[in-house]
């Protein structure tokens, strides 16, 4: 199938990037441009900025509650942007639908990024928000069961590494794991999968964009053979919570999704893949008011109510 006719649209109208190095203060700025005011975005019965009083230090957090009920499930979640954009801002649309569809309260960690702080700056805060939730569950009235955690692109890859670092440490109170399109593996070598091929140039993300775009996490000090670094070198990966690893057909780096969602299954993990078809990196932060797009918290929450 081909790109989707609304998404190759967009980016046909686009403008060029910039020329020259990449610029993080100005790429933020560009972001938090986009990002509609309050009275224009998705109703969600109450949304509170808080911050979580960690072992990592205080993190800033964004909760979503989605109705007046007296308990309910959590869903931890964490923004993509190649490590160095993305905030709550620009991911507030994403949080406030998830928790209207799925009915659990989100809490989405506006985690430290590079380049100003270092690895694993923002892995840890991510970590630590997700031990926070549940040593804090009468405080956030959590109803005891659910306790996932969810992320797109970096997002997922945190995603995937809180999961390991939640399985080594024997904290056993994550039920499930979500990975919207995840960059899992940090090694960019073009050889390591066909879709870094097949998807190379054309569908918004690019290739040879991997690596500049990563180079301000890399440069910090993470180590791409590191499998907290590159999830998908995990030499183990069972007893990890079970996974949906959605993934997107036009992405450069829909293949190491799929085969971290193979390698989780041959592990004995419950794990699912869900290939988008016409969709591109980034759906569904970008594109998910298209509704072949949208479907995918209703998914999201199938997939939370199922296990």
């Amino acid at each position: 199938m081909t790109l989707h006719p609304k998404v190759a649209e967009v980016l046909r109208n686009a403008p060029a990037p910039p020329g020259g190095p990449l610029d993080p203060v100005a790429m933020r700025a560009g972001e938090e441009a986009e990002v509609p005011p309050v009275d224009q975005r998705t109703p969600v019965h109450a949304v509170a900025d808080e911050f979580a009083r960690t072992a990592a230090g205080e993190v800033p957090v964004r909760i979503y509650t989605p109705d007046e009920a007296d308990a309910h499930g959590l869903l931890v979640y964490f923004h993509g942007g190649a490590f160095f954009l993305g905030s709550l801002e620009t991911h507030d649309h994403v949080a406030r639908s998830l928790a209207n569809e799925t009915g659990l309260e989100v809490i989405s960690v506006g985690y430290r990024r590079a380049p100003e702080d270092t690895y694993p700056a923002g892995l840890q805060d991510c970590y630590a928000v997700v031990r926070w939730a549940a040593d804090n569950g009468a405080a956030l009235a959590w109803d005891g069961a659910t306790l996932a955690i969810a992320g797109d692109s970096s997002g997922g890859n945190f995603v995937a590494a809180v999961a390991a670092m939640a399985c080594d440490e024997g904290f056993d109170r994550i039920t499930h794991q979500v990975l919207y399109y995840p960059s899992l593996d940090l090694d960019f070598d073009v050889d390591r999968y066909a879709s870094l091929r097949d998807n190379a140039e054309g569908y918004g993300l690019e290739t040879a964009g991997l690596k500049p775009f990563n180079a301000f996490y890399l440069d910090s000090g993470a180590d791409p053979a590191d499998p907290l670094v590159s999830p998908i070198k995990r030499a183990d990966l069972a007893g990890l919570p079970p996974a949906l690893v959605v993934t997107a057909e036009h992405d450069p780096m829909r293949d190491e999704g799929e085969l971290y969602g193979r390698r989780l299954a041959e592990a004995g993990v419950a794990a699912t893949v869900s290939r988008y078809r016409g969709a591109g990196h980034g759906f569904v932060q970008n594109f998910s008011w298209i509704p072949e797009f949208h479907r995918v918290y209703a998914e999201t929450r199938d997939f939370l109510r199922s296990r």
